[in-house]
């Protein structure tokens, strides 16, 4: 009994073509992102005279813009400030979330959905919409110009308890059900199970938190006054208003800051990728 081969519906010089155009489209892509970030490390390294020039190599290479920004202005306490406010917010803010999506995901209880519905609703409306009443909470709890006022209003991330409470919903209950049989309430199932399962997807939220909260630079910039208490995003737009033409010096100081959150993705890259596939949001 013979039978024939289905004839494919796009021939072999269709499909090269279509994937050699995919390749242009990718590299032209690549190129307009990675463009910005190596025409700012090339201005760090120029001397004043030769900011402005074409050349995306430096003819005369130097360190001294490095060497004033973190020794003429008080850049380390800036970058200091950032990393205790993000680390902080990253901690805290992963405690409060897992017990949050575990309960919405896990426990029954009356107005479960519209809990969830109402948090997930915040997640669709952006900062400056209502920066203006959340500036006068905190002024009137005497948070202005302190470090809780740069941390509690952050804490909150409906994107957190949402992605949290998918990963939840798609582990097997008979976990949890063998939990109960050996004789663990909620909270032991939520500190002896729960958590140790949630380790990866825990890993890529402690990163997109900890970016987030280390470029945050309008509700910074709403709150403080006091520039002891500045992160390093005020502290470049300082250098900006301050330092109007030297380009050398800003884009040294945008380099440093961006140097943590270049090392933290190219090391858990694969976890951020993991919990996006794993919660579905590919």
């Amino acid at each position: 009994m013979s039978s024939k081969r289905p004839q494919p519906y796009f021939s072999q010089s269709q499909v090269t073509l279509v994937r050699g155009l995919w390749m242009v489209v990718t590299a032209i892509l690549a190129v307009m992102t990675l463009f910005p970030l190596l025409w700012m490390v090339s201005i760090a390294f120029k001397p004043a005279t030769e900011s402005f020039s074409s050349n995306l190599i430096p003819q005369s290479p130097t360190l001294d813009n490095f060497i004033y920004v973190l020794t003429g202005v008080p850049f380390i306490r800036y970058m200091v400030n950032s990393f205790l406010v993000s680390a902080t917010v990253t901690i805290v803010a992963l405690f409060f979330h897992t017990m949050a999506g575990y309960a919405l995901a896990r426990l029954r209880f009356p107005g479960r959905e519209v809990l969830f519905l109402s948090i997930f609703s915040t997640f669709l409306v952006s900062l400056p919409v209502i920066i203006v009443p959340l500036f006068v909470i905190v002024k009137a709890m005497g948070m202005l110009n302190s470090y809780a006022g740069l941390i509690i209003p952050a804490i909150f991330n409906a994107f957190g308890i949402f992605l949290l409470r998918q990963y939840y919903l798609s582990l097997p209950k008979e976990i949890e059900e063998a939990a109960r049989i050996d004789g663990a309430g909620y909270w032991r199932i939520y500190w002896s199970v729960i958590l140790p399962l949630s380790r990866p997807i825990m890993s890529a939220l402690a990163i997109l938190f900890f970016l987030a909260n280390w470029n945050s630079f309008l509700w910074p910039l709403t709150i403080t006054s006091d520039p002891n208490l500045w992160v390093v995003q005020l502290g470049i737009a300082n250098f900006k208003s301050q330092y109007s033409a030297s380009w050398n010096y800003m884009m040294a100081a945008s380099t440093i800051v961006a140097i943590p959150t270049l090392v933290l993705f190219v090391i858990f890259q694969r976890q951020i990728m993991d919990s996006l596939k794993t919660s579905g949001l590919k």
